[in-house]
């Protein structure tokens, strides 16, 4: 028993693009849907190939009224290779300029940086004083907590919720002196 084998979605692909090379004509989707199982591909995938197609700008799509037309052209097709071929070429070129331009910026930078016992000294100094630097500033911030400005403005935002809370339990100490039992005045 020999079972048939379908297309693949390339050969779907190639054999809906012959339809519209073949005929240079545009169509409807119901159109493509009758004509598509004569080049072997099954009407309920024509839609979806179709627009794979569309996806890729090999066939093109345009709504007039309620009706949607599709078509391609043999030329089409090699003016947007030839349009992808000429990016990519400007591409390649732009990306091995900026490599070129990366190339000799690390070289300007490699310069001042050949390998010395100068240079092996600075480092170890520089080293040991990043260390210094960071020992310093912990120990600064073990020290924050008796900054004379902390402090002082601690103080002040005591005073100041002390007064607030005064003047509200204040207000509603004496609404209900009053006899207002809790309505505002």
């Amino acid at each position: 028993m020999s079972k048939k084998r379908g297309l693949s979605l390339e050969e779907k692909r190639e054999q809906m693009l012959q339809i519209f090379y073949e005929s240079q004509d545009f169509y409807l989707l119901k159109e493509l849907e009758k004509l598509g199982p004569k080049k072997g591909v099954i009407s309920q995938s024509v839609k979806d190939v179709i627009q794979t197609l569309v996806d890729d700008d090999l066939v093109l799509k345009d709504k007039i009224g309620t009706s949607v037309y599709f078509w391609s052209l043999p030329n089409c097709a090699s003016n947007q290779l030839r349009n992808t071929y000429n990016k990519l070429e400007s591409d390649l070129t732009s990306s091995k300029k900026w490599y070129n331009e990366l190339l000799e910026q690390r070289e300007n930078l490699e310069r001042g940086r050949e390998q010395s016992d100068e240079r092996e000294a600075a480092l170890e100094e520089l080293e040991t004083t990043e260390l210094e630097h960071k020992k310093l500033k912990d120990e600064l911030a073990s020290y924050a907590d008796n900054d004379p400005a902390a402090l002082e403005a601690m103080k002040n935002a005591i005073d100041v919720a002390h007064s607030a809370a005064n003047r509200w339990t204040g207000f509603r100490v004496s609404s209900r002196i009053e006899g207002t039992h809790d309505k505002q005045i």
